[in-house]
Order: C-alpha cells, then sequence, then structure tokens
C-alpha cells in the first residue's frame, strides 16, 4: 500500500505517523518554482522548522540562472543546503558566500535582514543544475528580535555518521549522540540521510516532534511506503522505523521542541505579532531595511491581503 496525495492511512497501519503533508508549488522568484510542504492547512511547524522548500532538480540553460532579488526576513533563521549546484548568497550585513552541496548557510534575521540569492556569474555562460532544500526556522519568542547575523559552515565540519548502509550528515542539532556546529536559538535535529537498498533506520523519540521528508526513492515505514515529495509527521514518544525497499533513499529528517505558540506568516516575515509584522511591511516600502551592497533592484511588497496569516 502507498499513501496518496491528502490521505491518512489507519493508525495501525502507520508505524507512529500522524499526517501525510503535500507539497504545493511556490515561486522562488524569477518564475523558478519550487515545492513548498511547510506551512501546511494542517499543520504550520514541526518543531521550529516553519517553511520547507525543495528547490529543483532544475536544469538552468546557458545565460540563465536563480536570480531571487533582494528581499527581507524577520524573526527567523534561513538555512539553505544542496545535493546539487551552487547558489551565491549575499545579504545586508556585507557577505558574500557561496554554498555548495553538503554545506549549510544559516542566516539569522531576527530584527531584520535583506538578501539575495543568485547563480555565481561564471555558472552562467554555461548549463547550470540546482537542486536543494531550504528552510526557515521559527525564533523564540526571546530571541525574535536578535541581533541579525550570518554563519557558513562546510561539508566536512558537519558530523558524518556512516556505515550499515545508511549515510546521515546532521546539519543541525543533535541526533545519534551527534551534535552540528551551527548554533541555533533551540533544540531541534535536520538531518541528510541516505540509505541503501535494504537499509534500515531507527528514529528514536528524542525529540518531541519529529518529520521525514522522501527526497528520492521510497521508503517503507510499518505498513505502507512514502513516496518522493512527500513529509511524514510522526506522533510524539513513538520510535519510527524507516527502511530502503529495493532501491536506494534520500531522506530529510527534521524536528525539535514544539514552539513557543503559532506564529503569523506575511511574505518572508514571520512573528508571534501582528502588529510586528505590519511594522515590517510599512518599513520595508519605506525603505527602512538596509540595503545589500552592490545590489540595486529589490522584490517589491507585493499586493496581498493584509492580514497575517496564522496557520493551524
Amino acid at each position: 500500500m502507498s499513501w496518496e496525495p491528502g490521505s491518512e492511512s489507519p493508525a495501525s497501519q502507520t508505524d507512529g505517523i500522524d499526517m501525510i503533508l503535500v507539497p504545493r508549488a511556490g515561486d522562488l522568484g524569477g518564475g523558478f518554482t519550487v515545492q513548498r510542504v511547510l506551512p501546511a492547512a494542517r499543520r504550520q511547524m514541526v518543531g521550529p522548522f516553519i517553511f520547507f522548500d525543495q528547490m529543483g532538480p532544475a536544469l538552468l540553460g546557458p545565460g540563465n540562472g536563480l536570480d531571487v532579488r533582494p528581499h527581507p526576513h524577520i524573526g527567523l533563521a534561513t538555512v539553505t543546503y544542496l545535493f546539487d549546484g551552487e547558489i551565491l548568497h549575499r545579504d545586508s550585513l556585507g557577505t558574500v558566500q557561496p554554498i555548495r552541496p553538503g554545506e549549510v548557510n544559516w542566516m539569522t534575521a531576527g530584527q531584520g535582514i535583506v538578501h539575495s540569492e543568485r547563480t555565481p556569474p561564471e555558472l552562467r555562460p554555461v548549463q547550470a543544475s540546482l537542486f536543494g532544500i531550504q528552510t526557515w526556522v521559527a525564533l523564540p519568542r526571546e530571541h525574535e528580535e536578535a541581533a541579525p547575523a550570518f554563519a557558513h559552515h562546510s561539508a566536512g565540519e558537519l558530523p558524518l555518521l556512516d556505515g550499515e548502509g545508511k549515510r546521515v550528515r546532521l546539519i543541525l542539532g543533535t541526533l545519534y549522540g551527534a551534535r552540528s556546529p551551527v548554533a541555533t536559538f533551540s533544540e531541534m535535529f535536520y538531518a541528510d540521510v541516505s540509505l541503501d537498498a535494504g537499509a534500515t533506520l531507527q528514529l528514536s523519540a528524542e525529540h518531541e516532534e519529529r518529520a521525514v521528508y522522501v527526497v528520492e526513492g521510497t521508503v517503507e515505514i510499518g505498513g505502507g511506503e512514502l513516496n518522493a515529495g512527500r513529509m511524514a509527521v510522526f506522533k510524539p514518544g513513538v520510535p519510527v522505523l524507516l527502511r530502503a525497499g529495493n532501491a536506494p533513499v534520500r531522506l530529510m529528517l527534521l524536528g525539535g521542541a514544539a514552539m513557543d505558540g503559532h506564529r503569523f506568516i506575511w511574505w518572508n516575515f514571520v512573528s508571534s505579532s501582528r502588529e510586528r509584522i505590519e511594522q515590517a511591511k510599512a518599513d520595508w516600502m519605506a525603505g527602512r531595511f538596509p540595503p545589500v551592497p552592490g545590489e540595486h533592484e529589490f522584490i517589491p511588497l507585493p499586493e496581498r491581503p493584509t492580514k497575517p496569516v496564522s496557520y493551524p
């Protein structure tokens, strides 16, 4: 059996699965579409993860590239992780940082930051690939107005657990006794997992909220199969066994402690306060956010309903 979009399997067959989330198409800018899983109508966050996008896999033809013009954020940290390709990050702190597969960019927006994401100039004359995941981590209320900051960590800095047909690169937080060097504001875990055909991986119940997203292949969980492009959110306190079938599988594991309340989301702004989002909207329209050095374009404030959204 497999789980179809929008369906939920009986608890007796899901081995701890609470719900299955199906992505919807989103626009990353310039017509580059992504598959957006979080936030969803039935689930706002898994731990602190409030936004989850799969970018690609895509081929960008010669002369083309990703061009996400400067845009603002508040109240969150962005996390960029690539499987293939390269993105050049620039921000209002003056950071200029390329990111490549296996590396991680963590950008703390806090009280406000502006950044752009583009295909590097040297890759534009040729066909370039792009495949990865971008997430937003909501900041705890006491840190929502933290000073903006940026951190980059190479693939070699991230813990790698390898053996018995499984390979786990820990991007954020703690898992399987390892800790990522990336500084975070709350307890969480985020990992890139590859399983050989037939390999198994136990996900313990050490973290309160947990989910798995299938990047490539099909993973067996209890009495069913979870296909690529689906996220399974697990019930608290129940260990879960993940098994690759007759082919290799690539997964993202994520979660952490439940957040300290719902968040309002409007465009690129996340906050526990509607009023704070309204202030951020006014600040962007008035040009009060700091600019990205060397960038002259920007994404204007969208024409959308003015009320910030709070997902269930």
